[in-house]
């Protein structure tokens, strides 16, 4: 840049001096020549945005402040195409097509790496890499599941009604004919008094048996089988070019594998799930890999039978081998009634070993030399068919796994002086994860209290009320069309809509920036919220503290008074200069101001003015503290 500057200032300055320089033909020649390039490489540019390029056709352009104009043009044109760019890789997309009706929406080919033609894999470079986190306009997977999501607001019943490998048989309350029969007091051939109480106890029983986890039992009872808690000998993993790997999409290829699962010592396991589209979120994707094969299963599509698998799932002579199980045993249980028994989590070894990070791609660098590619870890996992990338990265996740469960143990064994009580704490940390059960959210009056919490915002009464009523409204319509709050109306916009409340629809919509389609398509709705949180009234609190120190004006005329004095009570002298007359407000206030200046240890506080959330709210004041009901 220094260079260049003084380059430049060297030249001839416009005037005499540029003038003499011109009469030298050396320098008019090489002046002409530097021109040409300069308006050459300015032409390809503009030609290039598809701007007006005659910057060299003398013919059309005859004055240099049309060529002035010209670069003008080209500048705005090009900044804008920037801007537009920054806006679309911020989210924000201008250029948004109008919503046709499917029947009038034009055909279009969505070229991938999955679909791209073999001639043109030549024309993208080696170093480009394809991710893919979203899908847009795919036919939802609920629509096609035989037994409809249940999104109501009642607690989560176990979907299980066939337990395997009982030591407790399930509860009657969840087997078929349980859930089937409804029982009536009535029916009961005793007196109608202790009718109803036996009606009430079995009513109590039948609830604590459908909630409980019905492998709680055989969970409490299970210990390690000797095998595992000995010094391991790790078998190397095989290639993955070599490991023949099955996508699982048919209930009889399914029911193969089960057969073959339970001739197996161990074997690894994972999910891939889906949250954004769905209320309570889909497994759409399971992988199993064995010390000889790999298994991806297709369970959006097998949903409804993936059951069958718990036959080995809870077979506590089998090591189920995951990492960080904590949400996979919460959506085996949520989306297939599956349960894990004798389970290894990789993540609570590495957590003992202190081996510094405890995630997966960690173990693989440290145990298998692999690096792992993780640029599909929020990819969309409900798009069929699957890409190629795609079910490679999720065979990796296990096909290493088994490997890693052999080195850790190794690693534990050492580490606890070759006794297994490493080994035993890392198992007993799984089995406490196996005994989680999957709880299903549920609105309350006051669930959005919480997430007011967390924003830590201050709203008056209008805005809390509106706060609260889009709450509702947002989880209301989140169930009914099965679809996550995050979709259907996002945190920040939700609190952005309460603190303005806007007077029009069109300044709802300009709270939302992209505004969400659920939001668009029933905005009346959220208007009439927000008219109705308006015409709250705002309410202003003022609260008097009963334990607080109150200062009084002390009586003159007791020459034994002194300041510091708490021996008797203050209250005796608490007199105006009537003598019987309790003091004022004002009064009061000034004379702890006098009183401060008599003792400068002595604060004086205004008195505080909090704002009521709702105007139902009743306030009581009791030790400093505002309790609201």
């Amino acid at each position: 840049m220094v260079e260049s500057t003084k380059a430049s200032s060297s030249l001839p300055q416009p005037g005499d001096e540029y003038d003499f320089y011109r009469c030298f033909s050396g320098f008019r020649a090489y002046c002409e020549m530097q021109s040409d390039r300069l308006l050459d490489c300015m032409t390809r540019v503009m030609q290039y945005y598809g701007c007006r390029s005659h910057m060299k056709d003398r013919s059309k352009i005859t004055d240099l402040e049309d060529k002035f104009d010209i670069l003008v043009d080209a500048n705005d044109v090009i900044l804008e195409r920037v801007s537009i760019l920054l806006d679309e890789a911020s989210g924000v997309n201008r250029n948004q097509q109008p919503v046709l009706p499917p029947g009038l929406q034009p055909p279009q080919t969505i070229v991938s790496s999955w679909n791209r033609k073999a001639g043109e894999s030549h024309k993208r470079n080696q170093t480009e890499t394809f991710r893919l986190l979203h899908a847009k306009n795919i036919s939802r997977p609920q629509l096609k599941f035989r037994e409809k999501i249940d999104n109501s607001n009642t607690p989560f019943v176990p979907k299980l009604f066939v337990k395997p490998n009982a030591l407790k048989p399930l509860p009657e309350a969840l087997t078929k004919s349980g859930r089937e029969r409804k029982e009536r007091p009535e029916d009961l051939d005793v007196p109608p008094a202790l009718a109803d109480f036996i009606h009430q106890q079995r009513t109590q029983q039948t609830e604590q048996d459908m909630f409980a986890h019905p492998y709680q039992y055989e969970l409490e009872q299970f210990s390690p089988p000797d095998g595992v808690l000995q010094k391991p000998e790790p078998q190397m993993y095989r290639p993955i070019k070599e490991t023949p790997c099955h996508f699982i999409t048919t209930l009889d290829e399914l029911v193969e594998l089960n057969e073959k699962l339970t001739n197996c010592k161990e074997f690894a396991l994972d999910l891939e799930h889906h949250s954004y589209r769905s209320f309570l979120g889909l497994t759409c994707l399971m992988q199993i890999s064995t010390r000889t094969e790999d298994f991806i299963i297709d369970v959006l599509e097998l949903r409804s039978d993936m059951y069958i698998l718990n036959e080995t799932f809870t077979d506590p002579a089998i090591v189920k081998v995951l990492h960080g199980a904590d949400s996979d045993v919460e959506w085996l249980q949520k989306d297939f009634g599956l349960y894990l028994v004798n389970v290894f989590d990789t993540h609570q070894a590495a957590r003992l070993l202190n081996l510094g990070k405890n995630s997966l791609d960690h173990l693989l660098k440290v145990y298998c030399n692999v690096d792992a590619n993780k640029q599909y870890q929020l990819a969309d996992w409900r798009i069929r068919p699957l890409p190629e990338e795609m079910l490679q990265y999720a065979r990796d996740d296990t096909h290493y796994l088994l490997y890693i469960y052999d080195k850790v143990r190794e690693a534990l064994w050492e580490k606890g002086n070759e006794l297994p009580t490493q080994l035993e704490i890392v198992w007993q940390h799984s089995k406490d994860i196996c005994l989680k059960k999957y709880i299903k959210p549920l609105f309350t009056d006051e669930s959005y209290l919480e997430l007011y919490r967390r924003q830590k915002k201050h709203l008056n009464t209008q805005q809390l009320s509106a706060f609260r009523l889009l709450f509702a409204w947002r989880d209301k319509t989140a169930r009914q069309e099965d679809e996550s709050t995050g979709y259907v109306l996002p945190n920040h916009m939700l609190l952005k809509i309460a603190e303005e409340l806007p007077k029009e629809p069109q300044g709802i919509i300009a709270c939302c920036n992209p505004v969400p389609p659920l939001v668009r398509q029933q905005i009346n709705e959220l208007h009439l919220l927000i008219q109705q949180a308006r015409e709250m009234p705002l309410l202003k609190v003022k609260v008097a503290c009963t334990t607080q120190e109150t200062h009084f004006l002390p009586s003159l005329k007791n020459p034994f008074f002194g300041p510091h004095d708490r021996s008797r009570n203050p209250g005796n002298d608490l007199r105006n200069n009537e003598g019987n007359k309790t003091l004022t407000t004002a009064q009061q206030k000034a004379q702890r101001i006098m009183e401060s200046f008599e003792n400068p240890f002595r604060m004086v506080k205004a008195p505080s003015t909090y704002f009521c959330a709702n105007p139902s709210f009743s306030t009581i004041c009791s030790s400093c503290t505002v309790l609201l009901k």
